[in-house]
C-alpha cells in the first residue's frame, strides 16, 4: 500500500505477476503491442510446460523487504507465493483467448484442466487431489511440483466455466442476446451445443470455416444481420447456425 511496485522487471522477487500481464488484455487498457509483448513475457516466465502449470509469479517472495501481504506467508513456491493460483491460470488462459490465439488458449486449458492430472497412477500421485474438481492451486516446488492444494475450489470452477463457454466456444448471453465469439482449435470442424432459455431451446450448431471468410448467423433458418440470435420465451425449439472463420 506504500505505492511500491510489484511485478516489476527490477524487482529481486516478484519481477512478473501474471494478474497484471492478464488484465492489461483483459481489461482492454494496453496497445496492441503492449498486449502481445505482456502475454509474451507471462508465456517465457510463467508457463510451466514441464510440470504443467501457470505460476501467479515468479520469483517467489522470501527474504526481499518486500511486504505483498500474507502471500509471503506461505513457502516460496506454493499457493499464491509462486505456485499456480488457478483463478489467474484461467485469467491467462481468457488473455490468449481475448488475443484471438487459440493454439496456447487452448494448450493452457489442457494444463490447468485437473482431469489432465489424473490419467495414469504416476499423475495421480504427484496431483494427489481429486481430478474431477478444480483446485485452488497447484505447488511449484520440489519436492512437491504439481501438487493440487484445496480442491473443490469452487471460485475457480466457475471462473473455468466461463473460459470454455464464453472464451473459448465463444457463447456469451448480453441482454437477451446471444454473442458468438468462438476461438477453436484450428483441425476442428466446429461443434454442437443446446442452449435452454426458460421455456425455449436453441440447438446451435458452430461451424469453422476457412480463414478470412466471412461469419454469420442464421436463426431458424434466417441470416442475423447483426450476428446476434434474439432469445424468446415462447417454449419452442430454435435452430443456429454459426459459420466463423478459422483462427490461425
Amino acid at each position: 500500500d506504500d505505492g511500491t511496485p510489484l511485478g516489476a522487471a527490477g524487482n529481486e522477487e516478484c519481477r512478473i505477476d501474471s494478474i497484471a500481464q492478464s488484465w492489461s488484455v483483459l481489461s482492454g487498457v494496453a496497445s496492441p503491442e503492449r498486449r502481445r509483448q505482456a502475454m509474451d513475457s507471462l508465456d517465457q516466465h510463467l508457463v510451466r510446460r514441464d510440470a504443467g502449470l501457470v505460476q501467479l509469479l515468479d520469483p517467489p517472495f522470501d527474504t526481499s523487504p518486500l511486504d505483498p501481504g500474507y502471500i509471503k506467508g506461505y513457502v516460496p513456491g506454493v499457493r499464491e507465493n509462486g505456485g499456480q493460483y488457478t483463478h489467474a491460470a484461467i485469467w491467462a488462459t481468457m488473455a490468449f483467448a481475448e488475443l484471438g490465439d487459440s493454439v496456447r488458449a487452448w494448450e493452457l486449458l489442457r494444463m490447468i484442466n485437473p482431469v489432465n492430472h489424473g490419467l495414469d497412477a504416476q499423475q495421480i500421485e504427484v496431483y494427489k487431489v481429486e481430478p474431477y474438481v478444480v483446485s485452488a492451486d497447484v505447488y511449484a516446488v520440489p519436492p512437491h511440483t504439481g501438487r493440487g492444494g484445496w480442491s473443490w475450489y469452487t471460485g475457480s470452477a466457475g471462473w473455468m466455466y466461463r473460459l470454455i463457454v464464453e472464451s473459448l466456444l465463444g457463447l456469451r448471453l448480453e441482454n437477451g442476446h446471444l454473442h458468438f465469439a468462438p476461438v477453436l482449435p484450428a483441425q476442428w470442424e466446429g461443434f454442437h451445443m443446446d442452449y435452454r432459455y426458460h421455456d425455449s431451446w436453441y440447438r446451435i450448431d458452430v461451424r469453422q470455416l476457412d480463414a478470412g471468410a466471412a461469419a454469420s448467423v442464421t436463426l431458424d433458418g434466417e441470416v442475423q444481420p447483426d450476428g446476434l440470435v434474439q432469445l424468446s420465451q415462447d417454449g419452442r425449439e430454435h435452430q443456429v447456425l454459426i459459420e466463423y472463420p478459422r483462427q490461425l
